[in-house]
């Protein structure tokens, strides 16, 4: 069993659920998750089953779709709503779609985030949500991630209440954290905030309109239909370059080669060598200290 599941993931399980779970219904245990979702966020998450597993990283390292809602009054240990509150401020002005605007537009682009306490970072070898869940505060190392773009969908013109949502659509790197997105529109905005719900709509190249949820899933199976997609599906954002069969059993064994006069990627770019039939055999980059070479990153099919 070789390929990947897009799957609906629903709410109140996490992504190794999901997997636990997976390894019951498909029966076999070789399979993995491509990037983890909270228990309250639901959405596609693309799972790596068999030699599929070897190209989960490059989906997990694609950029990721979202849509979800702000809501502004209060913050939460968690930045979501599962959360128990840690500020309340109550909404004591107008906001205008302008402003909100205004502020979508200074978190777009390049932005260093702080993980929240409540989420798997490791720091010295411990996930932070258990330093957190045992009381104990500890610093955290931020990082910089990319919002490569992020659209208000709410149509109102202005906002007002004692408490305020709208929703949004964004477009992001890997390791961005939405919930401290949502956190950081709220100060910006001059009050607390957090996440009030959230659905990953894209991860790589797989869509919504892809996923199937674990019901469908095992009536299509009962039906005998088939439920993985091909390997090459989960490297279809990576570039590809086609080989000969010849230069193919080549690859297989993890050949560094010249690099042909054709091949013009990115020395960080890696990209995906198929054969004649299409199939991936394996992923190369240019030599990052050999000039005129190409060397193997990952080599997916030897037989």
């Amino acid at each position: 069993m070789e390929g990947i599941l897009p799957l609906l993931k629903p709410k109140g399980l996490t992504s190794h659920d999901c997997v636990f779970k997976l390894r019951k219904i498909l029966g076999t245990k070789k399979v993995g998750h491509t990037g983890t979702l909270d228990p309250d966020v639901t959405g596609v998450l693309p799972i790596c089953v068999g030699k599929a597993t070897k190209i989960a990283e490059y989906i997990t390292d694609a950029g990721k779709a979202y849509e979800g809602e702000v809501t502004l009054g209060w913050s939460t240990t968690t930045e979501d709503s599962s959360g128990e509150e840690v500020e309340k401020k109550c909404v004591d002005r107008v906001i205008t779609r302008d402003e909100i605007l205004s502020v979508l537009n200074q978190v777009t682009g390049r932005i260093t985030q702080t993980p929240p306490m409540y989420s798997a970072v490791k720091v010295n070898g411990k996930k932070l949500y258990e330093y957190a869940r045992a009381g104990i505060e500890i610093e955290r190392p931020s990082r910089e991630v990319t919002i490569y773009d992020i659209e208000l969908l709410d149509t109102r013109d202005s906002f007002e209440g004692d408490v305020i949502s709208f929703s949004f659509r964004v477009r992001c790197s890997k390791g961005t954290y939405i919930r401290t997105l949502a956190v950081m529109i709220g100060e910006y905005l001059g009050y607390p905030a957090h996440m009030s719900s959230l659905v990953r709509i894209k991860s790589a190249s797989f869509t919504i309109e892809d996923c199937l949820t674990f019901e469908e899933l095992e009536t299509k199976l009962r039906a005998g239909e088939e439920v993985l997609l091909p390997l090459e599906v989960g490297l279809s954002h990576l570039p590809k370059y086609r080989i000969s069969d010849k230069v193919a059993e080549k690859i297989k064994n993890g050949a560094v080669l010249e690099q042909p006069a054709d091949l013009d990627f990115a020395e960080d770019q890696p990209f995906v060598m198929v054969n004649e039939e299409e199939k991936a055999i394996a992923i190369y980059q240019v030599h990052p200290s050999k000039p005129g070479l190409i060397k193997p990153v990952k080599v997916l099919r030897n037989e």
